[in-house]
């Protein structure tokens, strides 16, 4: 049996939470941190990804929402170590920046 759509988000709501750099680095170094805009919602995109809606996955990245962490994404993030909320879209790890404040 399949798992719903509502079900997969639940799932992966429970599945995520808050991290620091340190904790994704090596995912970084095995080019899987994928890093999600603070406009877009991060739970809606891993639920895609994780059942494979390619046409909403393509429009993200084409929007700048979903992108691959980048070098210069690293090196800011160690020099400033902010707090990700995180979570596993195999075989990505998405990330967005906590505001501060929350």
């Amino acid at each position: 049996m399949t798992e719903s759509l509502s079900d997969l988000y639940v799932r992966l709501n429970t599945e995520s939470g808050k991290v620091l750099w340190p904790e994704i680095q090596r995912f970084f170094a095995r080019g899987l941190v994928q890093v999600v805009s603070q406009r877009a919602d991060l739970l809606e995109i891993a639920v895609a990804i994780a059942s494979d809606h390619r046409a909403k996955v393509e429009a993200w990245m084409a929007s700048g929402d979903l992108i691959k962490a980048s070098t210069e994404d690293a090196r800011s993030w160690q020099e400033t170590e902010p707090v990700f909320w995180a979570v596993v879209a195999a075989p990505w790890v998405l990330v967005q920046e906590v505001e501060k404040g929350q």
